[in-house]
């Protein structure tokens, strides 16, 4: 009786195995695809018959990338915007989630709504505003502007991310440190901001991920070419007066994927344990 029994989830086993890598193969098509025309002349690519492997590929595309001084200079404001967006909307998110969840305050109910309806603002929506505001600061064209934007619209999801983690650790931990002889602050720094190390890792590459490769923002508040981030570099490739070179684009492309691959492997352990764990405790 039961033998069909385990055949037949044997062979569910099998097929759910077999389109799970389909969807993967279809997911990392793309990727793949930038990669290998990234290696290829633009002779090649513009031929109509596509070329899947670069066996006689050319590295001249990643060398005019990196030869170029405007990469450089993209790559140091994306850099600097997306680390000042990362700490700062990290450290008013972490303290947010610890008053939420820790503390009963007058308005506390008003500020969770308010989280949530900020989140349901389309961005386009206050891109007229925010220019304005950052004009009346001076702040257009200008690091610190953009970062504060950045802030702003990753401030209210990772609110709600860091709660989860922060109602998760029991503060019961927390008292029965004190009672132990800790005070409040090293009882919370030795017990319960270690619990929360992966949340903050997760919080943190959601971040880093949303301030590198935002566009519609950077565009609105990066006018002045010298202030380009990253994806507006990359944006800049494509001529409007003539054939757009799609082996450079690629290249670049490539390029500005990779620190994010190294960020997400250095960081995927941490990140993984915390996605988990705010999913079973939020």
């Amino acid at each position: 009786m039961s033998t069909p029994v385990g055949k037949r989830g044997g062979t569910r086993r099998r097929l759910l195995g077999a389109v799970a890598v389909v969807v993967a193969l279809i997911w990392v098509f793309p990727i793949y695809w930038m990669i290998n025309s990234a290696f290829l002349p633009t002779n090649r690519l513009r031929t109509p018959e596509p070329t899947f492997f670069p066996f006689s590929g050319t590295l001249s595309n990643f060398r005019r990338v990196l030869t170029d001084s405007s990469f450089f200079d993209a790559f140091r404001v994306s850099l600097e915007v997306t680390g000042i967006t990362v700490v700062v909307a990290i450290l008013f998110a972490f303290v947010a989630a610890l008053a939420i969840s820790r503390f009963r305050f007058r308005g506390r109910k008003a500020f969770l709504i308010t989280v949530l309806i900020v989140q349901m603002i389309p961005a386009e929506g206050l891109f007229i505003s925010q220019y304005q505001v950052l004009d009346g600061w001076h702040l257009v064209n200008r690091v610190l502007g953009l970062s504060i934007v950045y802030t702003a619209a990753i401030l209210p999801f990772t609110i709600w991310m860091l709660r989860g983690f922060v109602s998760g650790v029991p503060v019961e931990l927390e008292e029965a440190a004190m009672v132990d002889g800790l005070s409040r602050t090293r009882a919370f720094f030795r017990i319960t901001f270690p619990l929360l190390a992966p949340g903050l890792v997760a919080a943190g590459v959601y971040g880093f991920l949303q301030a590198w490769n935002e566009y519609t923002l950077a565009l609105v508040v990066m006018t002045d070419p010298d202030q380009r981030t990253l994806p507006l570099w990359l944006q800049g490739l494509v001529e409007g007066n003539r054939a757009t070179d799609w082996g450079l684009i690629m290249a670049g492309a490539t390029v500005i994927s990779i620190p994010v691959i190294v960020f997400f492997l250095f960081v995927q352990k941490r990140m993984s344990a915390g996605l988990v764990a705010g999913a079973v405790k939020g």
